[in-house]
């Protein structure tokens, strides 16, 4: 650290370097630019680390000052704030709750409170009006840096015991700065901004209450913690909130009640137990993946769904995975001890399984083996949602054997062949983020740089574009995730590619080269879909139920307006049966408008109705989901057209 009176060199974002004197904060840096700049700043990128105003700069540095207009950095400072001003709202109404944590999540933050009386939702409103008298005080924000013994009384003093174990938790070295917003105090790395009028006021807003264990151990205390959203502008914030509007319209789990294609049970949790409609997608995803991957050179394979813990020890599952296997014990016959098995929570060491029986040659590769591969993990209840997160569930999963000098092609055939998939299920575009290789791992530095050049290349041979994500990629392998963004905005990552070369290694998978000696093969994990389960609810919500109509479990319901039309209603069905496209006869004795909204309400995508005239003239009258118009057409003609709409994208 240099001597307070020693000048140090900072360098703005165009390149250009001034000196200051060291400790000079980032608040200062600003004022020496200009008045208007220091009244915008809220924050500094110090050397890539983000910086409070207030803090000081000891040593040469990289800098960039920040306004509201830079969107990260805002964002992490006002919902940063708002954690703080909202454990102060609540302390100032109820003195006796406890503080605990309150970080920044995704678009806003919580904070867990300590409480003897419930929160309830009416109390949601009473504490935004708190913070807003809070924000519109405009207190300071001030910041100290204090040693552990100070702090540690300070909490002791004021009766608040989370504070004091979150302190004896931190390393002994590691400075602890605290931070007042008025005279309100909690403990925080921060940074924050420099006064609570800086709170945009009218772009935030409390959302729910739910509960939470004290550092997520159920043997501790049950805190209350109470999320909010915040953002930039109002604007934002209404756009956000009409997103989670439209996405609770869109929630799967409410469109599959309605669509009837599944349930869950406690007696099976996070299990999915699918219902005709329901399976009926799901096969005909499966089908379709199906044709794909044999068009693509894979070779189906299925692979036990209980194995020996031998296995899973010997792929290094069973240290760095067992919590979440499900563990089977088995009194084998005449055996000394019970064996101990687990269900499979993953398919890639069982695929080495089937690469290994045999010998492979060079000529072999690259081998392709893909598996329907049903897979249990155990997630905790609390993390279980609909068919999203379960404990079973189906991956598209394949594994593709090849050398090394081979993985930038298959990179490039995967890449394309996931974008073909990705188009026909109704996703045009989608991103791909680079994950390279870790402070941490495994192989020459040679090897990366040859691996990691081999998937650029590929990305780029495919012309598409890429952001890369520096270290983070797993300790043997880089890797590629793609992400789909759905129709309200919302991103999901399903597809993923990653290089291994450890797998192989640790199962003594190899093949005899061009030299007549062995080698081992590369293994790279791919998969499309993700899983079945979460793949089929993005697609439910992406469409709102609307799925693809060759996706869609009830094709065609086929309605009589009078009990005269019945035999008609059948001979339709029959003909559009023949067509191969899924339909069924509604000659219920309920009026047609019933009818209509019964079967609108299921998403079923096309109701052609039937009278007295369309009898006679051998029409239907087509209506289509989601539209008013209705439009009489000839049998033969619906017929062939829906007969075309119902052939999957792959066969036309």
């Amino acid at each position: 650290m240099a001597p307070k009176d020693t000048a140090i060199s900072l360098t703005f974002p165009d390149g250009n370097a001034r000196s200051f004197e060291a400790g000079v904060t980032a608040g200062d840096v600003a004022a020496s630019i200009s008045t208007s700049l220091r009244k915008k700043a809220i924050s500094a990128t110090v050397n890539g680390a983000h910086y409070d105003l207030a803090w000081p700069i000891e040593e040469d540095a990289s800098i960039a000052i920040h306004t509201m207009a830079d969107e990260e950095q805002a964002n992490e400072l006002v919902r940063h704030d708002l954690a703080h001003i909202m454990a102060r709202a609540v302390q100032e109404i109820w003195p006796d709750t406890k503080v605990t944590i309150g970080p920044v999540i995704e678009n806003g933050w919580y904070y867990d409170f300590d409480r003897a009386e419930p929160f309830t939702p009416e109390d949601l409103g009473l504490i935004e009006k708190k913070m807003k008298e809070i924000i519109n005080k405009r207190d300071p924000v001030r910041t100290e840096v204090w040693d552990r013994a100070r702090a540690i009384k300070h909490y002791e003093d004021n009766g608040e015991p989370y504070k004091v174990e979150l302190i004896e938790a931190i390393p002994g070295d590691e400075p602890l700065r605290m931070y007042w917003h008025g005279d309100w105090q909690d403990l925080c790395r921060g940074p924050h901004l420099q006064h609570t009028g800086q709170v945009p006021g009218d772009a935030f807003k409390l959302m729910s209450i739910a509960g939470a264990y004290w550092r997520g151990d159920s043997d501790r205390a049950m805190l209350q913690r109470i999320y909010g959203v915040a953002f930039t502008g109002k604007e934002k914030l209404r756009a956000h909130l009409n997103m989670l509007e439209e996405a609770a319209k869109r929630d799967h789990r409410k469109l599959g009640r309605e669509m009837d294609l599944y349930h869950m049970q406690e007696e099976a949790p996070g299990q999915v137990f699918w219902h005709p409609n329901g399976w009926t997608i799901y096969t005909t995803l499966q089908d379709y993946m199906r044709r794909k991957q044999r068009a693509g050179g894979y070779r189906e394979i299925n692979t036990p769904q209980v194995v020996n813990r031998k296995l899973w020890e010997a792929s290094g599952h069973w240290e760095k995975y067992q919590e979440h296997m499900f563990i089977v014990e088995v009194e084998e016959e005449h055996a000394a001890e019970k064996a101990v098995n687990a269900l499979k929570p993953m398919n890639c060491p069982c695929h080495v399984q089937v690469f290994n029986q045999g010998l492979k040659s060079y000529r072999d590769l690259p081998l392709r083996l893909a598996e329907f591969g049903a897979c249990t993990r155990y997630e905790p209840s609390g993390a279980l949602h609909g068919i999203m997160r379960v404990r079973g569930f189906t991956q598209d999963d394949a594994h593709i054997f090849c050398t090394e000098d081979q993985i930038e092609a298959e990179c490039a055939k995967f890449i394309n062949f996931l974008a073909d998939i990705y188009d026909d299920l109704g996703f045009e575009k989608f991103e791909i983020k680079f994950a390279t290789r870790p402070e941490k791992r495994v192989g020459s530095d040679e090897s990366w740089d040859h691996v990691e050049g081999a998937l650029e290349a590929a990305i780029k041979a495919t012309g598409r574009e890429f952001t890369l994500e520096p270290g983070d990629g797993a300790f043997y392998g880089p890797k590629l995730d793609f992400y789909l963004t759905d129709a309200i905005g919302r991103v999901w990552q399903c597809g993923t590619f990653q290089v291994d070369p450890n797998l192989p290694e640790r199962l003594g998978a190899t093949y005899i080269g061009e030299d007549g000696a062995k080698h081992r093969p590369y293994m790279l994990h791919r998969a499309c879909l993700g899983s079945f389960e979460r793949f089929i609810g993005i697609l439910i919500e992406n469409s709102a139920g609307k799925l693809p109509f060759w996706l869609a479990p009830r094709q065609v319901v086929v309605a009589s307006i009078i009990s005269d039309a019945n035999d008609y209603v059948e001979d339709v069905v029959a003909a559009l049966q023949a067509a191969c496209v899924r339909a069924e006869a509604d000659v219920r004795n309920e009026k047609i408008n019933y009818k209509v909204r019964e079967h609108s309400v299921a998403k079923v995508p096309i109701i052609l109705a039937v009278g007295a005239r369309e009898v006679e003239d051998r029409t239907v009258t087509v209506r289509r989901l989601g539209e008013k118009q209705t439009k009489v057409e000839a049998l033969a003609d619906v017929t062939e057209t829906l007969g075309r709409d119902a052939t999957p994208p792959d066969l036309l």
